[in-house]
């Protein structure tokens, strides 16, 4: 239609060397002959160079007569071909090519001027927008790409809407002799897509009628893929399920959020070979979002890709409910069956003659898995512990000849020691039922069973040693308090230069290291005397943090790590400070060659403490955790398991007493916290401690320091006292070591003696001093009896076993004080000096 491949002549030059020459002839003309030769020779001198140099450059190849190159016919008659519109046009607009289509698409004959893209839809102002998005794209030199939709056709007034596709992109066309500068020119390319449109519209209605019948068919149906999310869902099935359509999202909802218990296992252990489509068929319940349930029949399709991963499902769901299914007895007996089979908590699988499993519930999938992903029908036996095979091959073989009693049998589900365990039930199947199986078996989980087992083992191991422990430190701190107690008459009677006096010293020394191996024992069993209050861990630590390098030595280095704005705890700070120590002193052991032990505090939410995997027994709560955590040669499962027993050491003969560990234990478990310890052999060991958080209660005081911690100068005194023990060594030290302090003693073998001897002095008694555990009449039962005579009575016990552990069987705010075994003569004179004064 419109073939320009290059721009004629400049007419603008051809004007301008017309008039330069008209006015020189017309300058000639106004001169005269002899004034105007020497100017025409000259100008004809000039025009004969001229001419002489473009003979010679046209000879050479200089310069050449301007014609029209030869143009190729293929590139116009293949554009000429094409069923869409073409148009080239200039940097400037101008166009310099249009095949026929296009002016075929804007209604151009051959007597009217070939319009350009933009003038042709500049009529229409539903074009504007995409027109100079377009135009904006080819000044721009890019591609762009827009559909237009018009209320009449191209080039008329009126008709049906139409859709135009054009497109734009940048061309660059060479000179025409080769030689000079590329011309910078755009395509554009118009096509009626009108037809496609109507195709389009026509398949999309055709689709929006498919997925209506899919959506209101009678039955439910949904596609997952192979990890159990949904890709799909009809209106029927979310219906059902009380879900929003109009919400829902590809891979938001998984199958375990609509089907009970454990039926989601049944349906993703569907397995198959590669390029291989299975079904499957499964009665179970699904749950609406309301919580009601809907027993349903779930036919299963699975397509396997190439390398066997499962594809997206088809699976359509039946609804079985009351009034849904024509059977309706049938109905009720296998939807029954169907919700006791797979929502019992007992895994139950049919066996064939050769081991091989062919129907479970979902709770055995649970427990064991669906097979390795071959295909091939997986076997019992291959989910047990190779030490469980021969038992449960006996079993099995006994059920498939037909015997009726076959014992269970416990196997392993893993090698590890604390790994899993169960017990299964063989039960033989009579008369060839069930499709040739040949057993039916029960698998019960018993994991947590054999784990609770072997914790209440232990807890009454240690509940036991602790109470021996607890009475063997009773009866011995009555020795050692006689043996400490007359030391210290010995020492007040003999001088430092006395020979004897050091040997006296030696005495006891040696006493008071028993009376800390006493306390070890009653630490362990939880029957020493705490005295909590209220503790900043932190302060704690730095305190202690010195003795800890000292202890530690050069070649181990301490990390202490405070933790921000941590929560005080109620703690007997001795008790709290014996415990850090201990794991310390544990820890340098362990690192013989040197090494690191850091100390850290942070407290403990009680969504975080659900989150420790060792913390077994811990109940969820707000705590304050303290990590001591080594570098040492760490410990094996086996010794892990044995750390917290009394007398238990792996050091050497002489070198520890093994109630380290337990003390620690027992002061923790006393002061309502909980340990545990991870290890790893050749990495290190960490013990962490939880002590409960303490929130402070308006009405509560500082604690006063005890009396031993007053110092007071003067311990003489000159009251009454009732002296009660039934072990005569300690009576006779403490009845000495009050005497010399000026006071008056009665003494009194039992809590009988105690009520006769209150009778003879009239009650004339100031203080009772009374042992707790003793024959006949026992301490708080005596404290009963004087108070009916004297309510205002001062009294002080004095026992070898914790405060608390008799406390309970006193009246309810009974007051007291008391003095734990063995005591001092200091600490007896005391104790009696500040309660007698307060």
């Amino acid at each position: 239609m419109v073939d320009r491949p290059e721009r004629g002549g400049n007419i603008g030059l051809l004007i301008l060397l017309t008039v330069v020459l008209v006015a020189t002839a017309a300058a000639f003309a106004m001169m005269t002959r002899d004034q105007a030769e020497p100017y025409v020779l000259a100008l004809l001198g000039i025009l004969a160079v001229i001419g002489v140099f473009s003979l010679f450059a046209t000879a050479m190849g200089l310069l050449r007569f301007s014609m029209r190159a030869p143009v190729s016919p293929v590139p116009t008659a293949f554009l000429d071909t094409f069923d869409e519109g073409v148009v080239v046009t200039e940097k400037d607009g101008r166009i310099i090519y249009a095949n026929a289509a296009y002016s075929a698409l804007v209604r151009a004959d051959a007597d009217s001027e070939v319009r350009s893209v933009e003038r042709v839809f500049s009529a229409d102002p539903n074009a504007t927008d995409a027109i100079f998005h377009l135009a904006r794209a080819a000044e721009t030199q890019r591609a762009g790409e827009e559909e237009i939709r018009l209320s009449h056709p191209l080039g008329q007034n009126d008709g049906d809407p139409c859709w135009y596709r054009v497109r734009v992109r940048p061309l660059s066309l060479p000179a025409s002799d080769g030689r000079g500068a590329a011309r910078d020119c755009t395509i554009w390319q118009v096509a009626d897509i009108s037809g496609e449109r109507t195709e389009q519209e026509t398949s999309f209605q055709e689709l929006q009628r498919v997925i209506n019948f899919l959506d209101h068919a009678p039955a439910g149906f949904f596609s997952c893929d192979g990890a159990g999310r949904l890709v799909y869902l009809n209106a029927t099935l979310a219906d059902w399920l009380g879900y929003d359509l109009v919400r829902f999202k590809a891979g938001s909802v998984a199958l375990s959020d609509f089907i009970r218990g454990d039926g989601a296992e049944l349906l993703r252990s569907l397995q198959g070979r590669a390029g291989e489509v299975k079904s499957e068929t499964f009665d179970l319940d699904l749950v609406a979002r309301n919580g009601r349930s809907i027993p349903v029949r779930i036919l299963h399709r699975v397509p396997f890709g190439g390398d066997g991963e499962a594809g997206e499902s088809r699976t359509i769901v039946l609804n079985r409910s009351r009034g849904e299914d024509a059977a309706e007895a049938l109905r009720s007996s296998e939807v029954r069956f169907a919700r006791f089979f797979n929502n019992t908590p007992i895994a139950i699988a049919s066996i064939d003659r050769d081991g091989g499993i062919s129907k479970t519930n979902a709770p055995f999938l649970r427990l064991f898995g669906a097979g390795d992903g071959s295909g091939a029908t997986p076997k019992l036996i291959d989910f047990v512990a190779e030490g469980s095979r021969p038992a449960l091959t006996e079993a099995l073989a006994s059920a498939a000849d037909g015997q009726s009693e076959i014992p269970p049998v416990d196997v392993r589900l893993d090698d590890r020691e604390e790994g899993r365990s169960a017990t299964v039930y063989v039960s033989a199947v009579r008369d060839g039922e069930d499709d040739g199986d040949a057993a039916i078996v029960y698998v019960l989980e018993t994991t947590a069973q054999r784990v609770l087992e072997a914790q209440f083992a232990q807890g009454q191991k240690m509940q036991a040693i602790g109470q021996l422990a607890g009475g063997v430190a009773h009866d011995f701190n009555n020795v050692l308090t006689a043996i400490i107690g007359f030391s210290d008459l010995l020492l007040a009677s003999h001088r430092p230069s006395d020979p004897s006096f050091q040997d006296i010293m030696n005495i006891k020394q040696n006493a008071n290291r028993a009376a800390g191996l006493v306390r070890q024992l009653l630490a362990f069993s939880r029957r020493q005397t705490l005295r909590p209050k209220e503790l900043a861990l932190n302060d704690v630590l730095a305190d202690l943090s010195i003795l800890l390098d000292r202890l530690l030595g050069e070649k181990v280095e301490l990390s202490v790590v405070h933790g921000r704005d941590l929560w005080p705890v109620m703690a007997d700070l001795n008790q709290l400070e014996q415990v850090i120590v201990n794991l310390a002193v544990n820890a340098r052991d362990a690192m013989p060659e040197g090494g690191r032990l850091t100390i850290r505090t942070t407290n403990v939410s009680e969504e975080k403490s659900r989150g420790y995997d060792n913390a077994r027994g811990m109940p969820a709560g707000e705590y304050v955790l303290v990590e001591v955590v080594d570098t040492g040669h760490g410990m094996a499962p086996e010794v892990m398991e044995k750390i917290f027993e009394p007398f238990f050491s792996t050091k050497e003969v002489g070198k520890g007493t093994g109630l380290g560990l337990s003390t620690v234990y027992g002061i923790v478990k006393q002061t309502g916290g909980f340990i545990f310890c991870t290890s790893e052999p050749e990495v290190g060991t960490t013990f962490r401690i939880f002590l409960p958080r303490h929130v402070r209660e308006e009405n509560d005081q500082v604690e006063a320091k005890p009396a031993e911690q007053q110092q007071l100068a003067d311990l003489t005194g000159s009251a009454t006292i009732l002296l009660v023990e039934d072990e005569e060594a300690v009576r006779a030290f403490a009845a000495r070591a009050l005497s010399s302090r000026g006071y008056t003693v009665h003494e009194a073998g039992s809590g009988a003696e105690a009520l006769e001897v209150m009778e003879e002095t009239d009650g004339q008694i100031d203080l009772v001093v009374s042992d707790v555990v003793m024959p006949e009449m026992d301490g708080p039962s005596l404290l009963r009896e004087l108070r009916k005579t004297q309510p205002e009575l001062k009294i002080i016990f004095v026992s070898g076993y914790a405060e608390d552990a008799f406390e309970k069987n006193l009246p309810e705010n009974e007051k007291f004080s008391f003095l734990p075994k063995p005591f001092t003569l200091k600490q007896l004179a005391t104790v009696v000096k500040d309660v007698l004064a307060s």
